[in-house]
């Protein structure tokens, strides 16, 4: 699993979510691609990343409308170009938690 710079077009959820806070996933995917934590839309933080096979998926809370701590647990929408591709990133980002 890996940051990308390939399309995000196509890609939506399917009902695939991870539970963590935002300083979890910063330590295993990085700086967030986008960072708005104002809570003012729908979104405050996304990540844009492939899996380790090089399919294309977004990481990102989904109206929570209001600035999130960084330690909270929260639900994680991940969206992909079908639920095999969530479920990968799914796994391949549990696994990095697990190795962190």
């Amino acid at each position: 699993m890996q940051k990308t710079l390939q399309s995000m077009d196509g890609t939506s959820f399917h009902n695939t979510t991870i539970k963590c806070s935002v300083s979890t996933l910063i330590k295993v995917l990085g700086e967030p691609d986008c960072a708005m934590n104002d809570g003012e839309d729908k979104v405050n933080f996304e990540w844009y990343m492939e899996t380790d096979n090089g399919d294309v998926f977004t990481v990102y809370d989904w109206k929570e409308y209001r600035s999130l701590n960084e330690n909270e647990m929260i639900q994680w929408h991940i969206g992909g170009g079908n639920r095999n591709v969530t479920e990968q990133a799914a796994r391949e980002i549990r696994d990095a938690i697990a190795k962190s």
